[in-house]
């Protein structure tokens, strides 16, 4: 398929420090890109996603009643990245790196709000994945993830792989939901369990798609991996504290006569008698420590898709709020084993059908592709009533 003359934008978290969220960025772009499609990701990079990165983090007011958690964070998020120092600017070095190099260039405009959408010439827009509709991760839902910007070129909107974080969102949000998601050409979800709630909000048809990581082949991420210079160990990837989690890494590295590398997302742990923890990776260095791993134990979703991608052994933890993803993929795959559920110690070494899994994936990823394609087409429908301001 070639649509050259048609210009496509792509608007997700791409501005976020996050490696999952550059990562799924680069695969829609990528992915685009082969299919000859005119893609770029818009520099949509508001404050209450990019502040929090920020040495003195910034954190919105969403009310008053949270004035005093917001203190309380900017203060220990202050002292965090002062104490940590040459930490924090590695990282945020590594970050900018490989979103400077793969996802944006200097000379594209940046948008801090979303007045300034309406002077953006894209015919189609394609908003996502991630957890766009995740009022924790946005500080509330916001119009921009939905497509319900001003914009009198834009002939579609296309939401892809579109997450709520959870199966649902509080009441509170039902009415801005219902409203925004009218302004949507096709949806889809990543997330088999949010369709009860997004169907009570919307009449079109929605469909489940794969994270964009998937959409590329393997030999595509591993272009971008930095190499690292250790071998022979565990990667233990975690997104929340789990102590439970770090102890049976610890363990099984023991036994397999291996050390720990740690990559830890959300603040610091100390280095210990066999862990070794990077605390500068971003999502070149985050490639090259998984793919040279001998096993990976993680509760991250973006470390169990590429754990899936690079056929590794592995062993995936419950995450407290945000389990649902972590259950879909592992289903979407036939993994559901690789779910560990604090029944005795996690058979990491139990064989996989990688043959059986593949088959699986490329199901997915056709229907992932196709639901791309067919709504870029510049033939294919958009729907008879869209949102109105």
């Amino acid at each position: 398929m070639h649509m050259k003359t048609a210009e496509v934008g792509i608007i997700t978290f791409h501005c976020a420090d996050n490696v999952g969220a550059m990562l799924q960025a680069y695969g829609m772009k990528y992915f685009l890109h082969t299919q000859g499609i005119n893609a770029e990701i818009v520099r949509y990079e508001p404050p209450f996603m990019t502040g929090r990165h920020w040495r003195i983090p910034y954190i919105p007011l969403r009310t008053w009643r949270g004035a005093l958690w917001a203190v309380r964070n900017l203060i220990t998020g202050t002292l965090l990245n002062l104490r940590d120092g040459k930490n924090f600017s590695g990282r945020r070095a590594n970050m900018n790196r490989f979103r400077q190099t793969y996802l944006v260039s200097r000379t594209q405009q940046v948008f801090l709000f979303s007045g300034g959408l309406k002077k953006l010439s894209y015919r189609f827009y394609v908003i996502g994945s991630d957890q766009i509709w995740n009022p924790d991760t946005t500080c509330g839902l916001r119009k921009v993830y939905f497509g319900a910007f001003r914009n009198r070129k834009r002939e579609k909107t296309i939401i892809y792989g579109a997450s709520l974080g959870s199966s649902s969102i509080p009441e509170k949000f039902d009415r801005k939901f219902s409203d925004w998601i009218s302004f949507a050409t096709a949806v889809s979800l990543r997330e088999t369990s949010s369709l009860p709630y997004v169907r009570k909000h919307y009449t079109g048809s929605l469909e489940i798609v794969l994270d964009p990581v998937f959409l590329p082949p393997k030999n595509c991420w591993q272009e971008l991996e930095k190499t690292p210079c250790k071998k022979g160990y565990l990667l233990l990837y975690i997104t929340e504290p789990n102590p439970r989690l770090r102890d049976c890494a610890k363990k099984l590295a023991r036994a397999k006569g291996l050390f720990v590398v740690s990559l830890c997302s959300f603040g610091r742990e100390p280095n210990e008698a066999l862990v070794l923890s990077d605390f500068t990776a971003g999502p070149s260095e985050f490639l090259g420590y998984l793919h040279h791993a001998d096993y990976v134990m993680t509760n991250s979703f973006h470390a169990t898709a590429f754990s899936i991608i690079y056929e590794k052994k592995f062993v995936v933890f419950p995450h407290s709020t945000l389990n649902e993803r972590l259950t879909d993929i592992l289903t979407v795959h036939g993994l559901k084993a690789r779910m560990y559920h604090g029944d005795g110690k996690p058979d990491i070494d139990t064989p996989i059908d990688w043959e059986m899994v593949r088959q699986k994936k490329e199901q997915a990823i056709l229907r992932s592709r196709n639901f791309l394609l067919e709504n870029l087409r510049a033939d294919s429908p958009g729907r008879d009533e869209p949102g109105r301001f």
